[in-house]
């Protein structure tokens, strides 16, 4: 593998593990070339049901975007990558259970919202605070009372 460094062609493993659920493989590579270190995931690729948004449109399922949602909603909170790559799985595994073409980006929301709230409460609303775009207080406390 490339490192993502300074482009030398070959890396060496130094760490493999297998995540707890067994459907992803994490491995620590090391480039003898510049010496850093880096990660990299390896699972299966399965044909992911398209993602219809709000106005109507279609777009492929993208694992990065929702990583990136989330972690920004984890942002200085005491939750692992593991613990958020194993949610991401399960919200994965959640769309490809329900055996159809096409989800709505709501039903993902909610999936991303019912895992951020296993993972920490302070995620949780923050998240739901921008994607339940509340416009007054009284539904941000109706939320946090909820929790």
């Amino acid at each position: 593998m490339r490192c993502p460094f300074c482009g030398h062609e070959d890396t060496q493993v130094a760490e493999t593990r297998e995540s707890d659920e067994g459907d992803v493989i994490r491995r620590r590579r090391r480039c003898p070339s510049c010496d850093k270190r880096f990660t990299t995931y390896e699972r299966a690729e399965l044909a992911m049901p398209a993602i219809v948004k709000k106005d109507g449109s279609r777009s492929e399922f993208d694992r990065s975007k929702i990583r990136a949602s989330m972690m920004l909603a984890l942002r200085k909170r005491p939750v692992s990558i593991d613990q958020v790559e194993a949610a991401l799985g399960r919200i994965e595994e959640k769309m490809l259970a329900t055996a159809a073409n096409e989800v709505p980006s709501a039903k993902i929301g909610e999936m991303v919202m019912r895992e951020l709230k296993k993972l920490d409460k302070v995620a949780y609303v923050r998240f739901a605070s921008v994607y339940r775009s509340f416009e007054g207080v009284d539904e941000f406390s109706r939320l946090i009372k909820d929790i």
